[in-house]
């Protein structure tokens, strides 16, 4: 949890980030993979015309490590990380953060705990031993953790009249009961104030380890550098995690919708259902379906037909979203109370059209040209470059699939996508509705399938 003035500080170092643009488009990019002398895994951008290291990590096994009594516990380690370590309380830590301009952070996901360090190389000794003890001497004192625990609990008070949140909550609890995804990673009023110094403590000596880690570095670093720095921070770390089995799960209750009341004036519709993995063939095919009908243009078909048609919502959306252990596609706006009905038909209707049909030579031919030309800018500043570089190891993408990338969507056919819309968008899906009991969708179901006339780090 960074102090008030960290993220002033943290800011500051993004901005500075952020003005370092990197020419090289990201075909261009040269990644090297280093292996440190305690055999740690880096992959490595070399890059000499910013005073600047990006760093960005990734501990495979997140939220879903942690039993149901204990939800909420990997958020609350990760927000402690730097709320004191070794010989530095909160204040002392914070103090040398802020007076070294050092962007540090972390934070937690269902399958994932990631961290990033921004750090000008004047600064750079520093940063590195800060991260070095956050990761492998946290204090969990218990005056910071009663602070950070009271932070939480305050957001998950106001969660309580967020739509949009009631509406991500009712739907993992229910598509996933019973598994470790139905959990909220910040977990709930209940499990969050039983949480001890002593449950993060053993939280952190399981899942902070060598055999887990992925990491990303930019820099004006040579190999041989790079394999020291990543010592430096992370070779005092257990040499292997201590990961519990996560079994691999489909949601569940399909073709059903829950009614959440709550008197806001605009409801929220989120629509979810089973989705592609990330090294399934027919993903790419998928990823460009979904672009196609809401994946964030003006131009996609959800948009067109709720927005721009018929005005019932400032933005909707599709997304993707592969996880370690399932493979998901959401659907979802904010409406008016008493158009979310509406909404809802029209959204299913547009699902179902790009199932049955797929999409127009057109649209495809469109879509393809700006996903590949979008691309470039995930890696116009260090900092993005180095997410992409862990990113891509977590999802086992391969070194080259920079490279491949735009090759594998301009291969992508007429029929290819189409096989991958009926694969995504043909069966039955879960619907989460929140808002005003009077404007509530019926909880019913159509009979039929999934789509029958109803009442989107890596690219």
């Amino acid at each position: 949890m960074t102090a008030p003035l960290g993220r002033i500080v943290l800011a500051a170092v993004a901005a500075a980030a952020a003005l370092a643009v990197l020419a090289t488009p990201a075909a261009a990019t040269r990644i090297e993979r280093v292996v440190s002398p305690k055999g740690i895994e880096v992959w490595l951008v070399r890059e000499t015309t910013v005073p600047l290291v990006a760093i960005d990590f990734s501990f495979l096994g997140g939220a879903t490590q942690v039993p149901a009594d204990k939800a909420g516990l990997a958020n609350l380690m990760v927000d402690l990380l730097d709320e004191g370590a070794g010989d530095l309380d909160a204040r002392a830590f914070h103090e040398r953060v802020e007076t070294n301009a050092i962007g540090l952070g972390f934070s937690a996901s269902r399958d994932q705990i990631t961290g990033s360090l921004r750090t000008l190389t004047e600064h750079e000794d520093t940063a590195f031993d800060l991260l070095h003890l956050a990761l492998t001497k946290p204090r969990f004192d218990a005056d910071a953790v009663e602070r950070v625990r009271n932070q939480v609990l305050a957001g998950l008070r106001r969660a309580t009249t967020d739509p949009n949140n009631l509406a991500d909550r009712n739907w993992w609890a229910q598509a996933f009961a019973g598994h470790p995804y139905a959990q909220p990673v910040s977990g709930t009023l209940d499990s969050v104030p039983a949480l001890t110094p002593d449950d993060l403590h053993a939280l952190a000596r399981r899942l902070l380890a060598r055999d887990n880690l992925k990491i990303g570095m930019v820099g004006n670093v040579d190999a041989a550098e790079a394999g020291r720095i990543v010592d430096r921070i992370f070779g005092d770390l257990p040499a292997k995690a201590m990961l519990v089995d996560v079994p691999a799960a489909r949601p569940q209750a399909l073709g059903t919708r829950l009614p959440v009341a709550l008197d806001v004036p605009q409801s929220v519709v989120l629509i979810g259902g089973p989705g592609i993995p990330r090294k399934d063939p027919d993903f790419i095919p998928a990823y460009v379906v979904n672009h196609i009908l809401g994946g964030g243009t003006l131009s996609s078909r959800l948009y067109r037909e709720v927005r721009e048609k018929r005005g019932l919502a400032y933005s909707v959306y599709s997304a993707l979203l592969p996880l370690k252990h399932t493979a998901l596609f959401f659907a979802g706006t904010g409406t008016r109370g008493d158009r979310a009905g509406q909404a809802l038909d029209i959204m299913r209707q547009e699902i179902r059209r790009m199932a049955d049909e797929g999409p127009t030579q057109a649209e495809l031919d469109d879509a393809k040209s700006y996903l590949k030309g979008s691309y470039n800018l995930n890696f116009d500043t260090s900092g993005k470059i180095a997410g992409q570089l862990t990113q891509i190891q977590v999802e086992d993408l391969g070194i080259d699939y920079i490279d491949r990338r735009n090759g594998l969507i301009d291969a992508v056919t007429l029929d290819d996508a189409k096989r991958a819309a009926r694969r995504l968008l043909g069966g039955d899906m879960l619907t989460a509705v929140v808002g005003r009991a009077d404007a509530a969708i019926p909880t019913a179901a159509p009979a039929g399938p999934a789509m029958a006339p109803a009442n989107s780090k890596v690219q």
